[in-house]
């Protein structure tokens, strides 16, 4: 019986992660996120290309799908917060929704870099740590202006935490750093483009400062000349 739960967290938790917020929300305006800057179907490409409210939107959707299915595997597996059977749920269900994202099979196996998701599931394993971690890892974002590095400060704080908290529970500590180099390698190309100086910045104070004008209901011709740019860009940073 405790194996049928297990199969039933896993393909739900996979499910749910093929559910692309950002190709819908790109959809509801017409338009296909994957046509545009980076082609990532996540939330900073979102932000960049779409404006603040759509990057949140699918921020917090993506979000959504890890903790889910992390709050299914936490009281599957006795909802206590004492047992380490609870969180060996919690961290399964969150994985799954994981690599549902990044290797969605309604795709081609071709989504996003899983850290909105990652997100939702350390939220739900360890709530104040996260919020603290989004407070400062939104600062640096604010700051810094670079969505990759915010995305590596944060999953690296919480995994660290999480991992020293449960560091004598094998189950747990193969999920966490399995999950942590899958991000790693989710950003590869972030990583080179860090390392020659060529890495989008995400803009977000002038983002900020557009709420509320009609940033996110571009018009068809000035979308066809963001896309023309970003795939100049593209081009660019390949021949460099």
């Amino acid at each position: 019986m405790e194996i049928l739960n297990y199969i039933v967290l896993i393909l739900c938790g996979y499910l749910l992660g093929n559910i692309s917020s950002a190709k819908l929300i790109s959809r509801v305006k017409h338009d296909d996120i994957t046509r545009h800057g980076s082609g990532n179907p996540g939330s900073m490409n979102m932000l960049r290309t779409f404006g603040f409210k759509s990057g949140l939107l699918t921020l917090f959707f993506d979000a959504l799908k890890g903790a889910i299915p992390a709050l299914l595997g936490f009281f599957m597996f006795g909802g206590d917060v004492n047992s380490e059977l609870s969180f060996v749920g919690l961290y399964i269900g969150g994985a799954s929704a994981v690599l549902g994202h990044c290797f969605p099979v309604f795709y081609k196996f071709k989504g996003g870099k899983g850290v909105a998701t990652m997100l939702g599931m350390f939220a739900v394993a360890e709530p104040y740590w996260a919020i603290i971690a989004f407070v400062v890892c939104f600062l640096y974002l604010v700051i810094f202006d670079y969505g990759a590095l915010t995305s590596f400060l944060f999953i690296t704080a919480l995994t660290v935490v999480e991992g020293y908290k449960f560091h004598d529970n094998i189950v747990i500590t193969i999920i966490l750093f399995s999950l942590y180099f899958l991000m790693w390698f989710m950003h590869r190309g972030n990583i080179t483009r860090l390392l020659i100086g060529k890495e989008n910045k995400v803009n977000f104070v002038d983002k900020l400062k557009k709420i509320g004008k009609k940033e996110t209901n571009l018009s068809r011709k000035e979308r066809k000349q963001i896309k023309k740019e970003n795939t100049k860009k593209e081009k660019e940073r390949e021949i460099g």
